[in-house]
């Protein structure tokens, strides 16, 4: 924001540290009125035709803005990406293993991509590894949505899983 001497136009609109409009002013008049208040000029809407201007206390008024921008990042939550690695010939009970941390990573509020690598001539039934892909994701139905269906990329096939939004009381 430009302030003070580094406003360049001749005439402002000037709004005053209460939020009354004064109307429109000379630039030099509103400096004069600004260093009596002994506060900022500030440019709030450089477009305008005239410029609008205000008077306030800029640093505090940086300050105020600082303090909400930390507030909006703290209510932020940040989504991570956990993967989950499967073979297409995988057992039972590893199977379960992954379905179990899948689960543990979906309630915590993280997608989870399960990935399957197919090794050597295992891609020529990738049938299989879309199936174990299906199978996970029917497990998962009760916490999990499915983000983006099996699909194959070079010699892997993945599967987005995200969790399901909450009913808000």
């Amino acid at each position: 924001m430009k302030l003070n001497d580094g406003i360049r136009a001749r005439e402002v609109r000037l709004i005053d540290a209460n939020g009354e409009q004064l109307g429109v002013k000379s630039k030099r008049d509103a400096l004069e009125l600004a260093s009596k208040a002994e506060l900022d000029l500030v440019l709030v809407a450089p477009n305008a035709t005239p410029p609008v201007c205000r008077i306030m206390d800029y640093g505090k008024f940086r300050y105020e803005q600082q303090k909400k921008d930390r507030e909006a990042r703290k209510k932020q939550k940040v989504i991570n990406v956990k993967e989950v690695r499967l073979s297409p010939t995988i057992e039972e009970h590893d199977f379960n293993t992954k379905l179990r941390n899948a689960r543990k990573f979906l309630e915590k509020g993280d997608k989870v991509k399960a990935a399957i690598r197919f090794r050597g001539r295992a891609i020529t039934h990738s049938e299989i590894g879309r199936k174990v892909l299906e199978r996970l994701a029917t497990e998962l139905t009760d916490v999990a949505s499915i983000e983006t269906r099996p699909k194959m990329e070079g010699r892997s096939m993945f599967l987005i899983l995200a969790p399901k939004a909450e009913d808000k009381k």
